[in-house]
């Protein structure tokens, strides 16, 4: 089918919301809001209070100041969790620079016997040089002027300036299963098959929230494993972790073990009680949340 529909200016917007028996109670400010925020990220919103989502027909009661306060509410959302991942990546970092070079020397990141797939590999070791060579961080700097081999700096400059998701394949990719568990239980965490799986969903939460993308009510395709106990707070998990429910408690779960952080429990709880009418069901907040361990103990880092 051809697209053939023009565009259309925020007055047409606004008249085209109107005829879906949307309520727009103050049409100036909505004209100020459109003009900074897209017509189809409100629509992300808007789309939940649809009751037709073929004609996209609201439901009765429908207003656009709720769905700006659902956009209010996920934007400081993304916020509080890009923070936390901060923590994390950085701990992250810093337990494999120091647990694998003790093991493997100072270039373990460079030696393809090391790891699982040899073309994977590659293709992560050519990432990590335009990395590198993107940074321009001083310590980088300074040893590409003093040093010529090998080409890449030691594994405590060069991982440093390196994104989540290339960590987290360096991780997954990396055959030394002795020492991934070692890393995994600094965290908490039993076996490193539980770190591998929640890193994966992590990199994919944090470019979401990277990218301004809605997560409130975003149903991820790869979802964290979830074990029925392990050794710190932890919760209940539920059939199907496909919503951000679980994805939070994998983050709250690893905070236990990082200091300082940023008590991402407690900001969470500030941020549900500044927006009581968000649908935190939506989000995939089961019946009873509040009386799990992990959400209702106060935090103390161990």
């Amino acid at each position: 089918m051809y697209y053939d529909k023009e565009p259309i200016n925020i007055d047409e917007q606004l008249t085209l919301l109107q005829n879906r028996e949307l309520i727009i109670d103050d049409i100036a400010t909505a004209k100020l809001q459109l003009s900074n925020i897209s017509y189809f990220r409100i629509a992300s919103y808007l789309r939940y209070m649809e009751q037709d989502h073929l004609l996209h027909i609201y439901k009765s009661g429908s207003t656009f100041s709720q769905a700006i306060n659902l956009y209010l509410f996920d934007k400081e959302l993304r916020q509080l969790i890009f923070k936390a991942v901060q923590d994390i990546e950085i701990s992250l970092r810093t337990k494999m620079i120091q647990v694998f070079s003790m093991e493997h020397g100072a270039f373990w990141f460079m030696d393809s016997s090391l790891f699982k797939n040899a073309d994977f590999f590659d293709g992560c070791l050519d990432t990590i040089k335009k990395e590198v060579s993107r940074s321009n961080e001083d310590f980088i700097k300074e040893h590409s002027e003093k040093y010529s081999s090998p080409v890449l700096p030691p594994v405590w400059k060069t991982l440093e300036v390196v994104s989540f998701g290339t960590l987290s394949k360096l991780f997954c990719l990396f055959k030394d299963n002795r020492l991934k568990k070692q890393v995994a239980r600094e965290f908490g965490l039993p076996q490193y098959t539980y770190l591998e799986s929640w890193i994966r969903c992590i990199t994919v939460l944090r470019n979401c929230c990277a990218h301004h993308a809605r997560i409130w009510n975003r149903r991820f395709a790869l979802k964290p494993q979830l074990p029925n106990r392990l050794p710190l707070r932890w919760i209940t998990p539920t059939q199907k972790p496909i919503k951000l429910y679980h994805q939070l408690c994998t983050l709250l779960y690893m905070e236990q073990t990082i200091s300082p952080c940023i008590d991402l429990r407690e900001s969470l709880l500030k941020l549900f009680s500044a927006y009581p009418n968000v649908d935190l069901h939506a989000m995939g907040f089961p019946n009873g949340w509040q009386d799990e361990p992990l959400w209702k103990m106060p935090f103390t880092p161990i």
